[in-house]
């Protein structure tokens, strides 16, 4: 994808992840037509959210797992056949929380 379709926004804190990573989440606006290029190490499949979607309350569920012996806590977001969880769903409510904030 150019860089002439991305408008950057601006940045999320910082996210850390259960199993050690550092992930600066950036907020950009695309403008289409755009062809991703996803690397398969990476990234199994890219879909479209409506944001209003991944902003309503009523879609973010509350899990927890055992992991490497602790209790771990995460968000989850099903949306049709998809599970978005983990580090994605993690991101997504530091950016419903930041946009929370910004709208009181």
């Amino acid at each position: 994808m150019s860089s002439a379709h991305v408008e950057i926004i601006g940045y999320l804190p910082e996210y850390r992840t259960a199993t050690g990573f550092r992930v600066t989440p950036v907020v950009a606006m695309v403008t289409p037509p755009f062809d991703l290029q996803l690397d398969a190490f990476e990234v199994a499949e890219a879909f479209e959210v409506p944001l209003s979607f991944l902003m309503d309350p009523a879609n973010h569920q509350r899990h927890s797992l055992h992991y490497w012996g602790k209790l771990r806590h995460y968000y989850a977001m099903p949306f049709g056949d998809y599970f978005i969880w983990g580090a994605t769903a993690g991101i997504i409510m530091s950016l419903y929380r930041a946009l929370e904030v910004a709208g009181r």
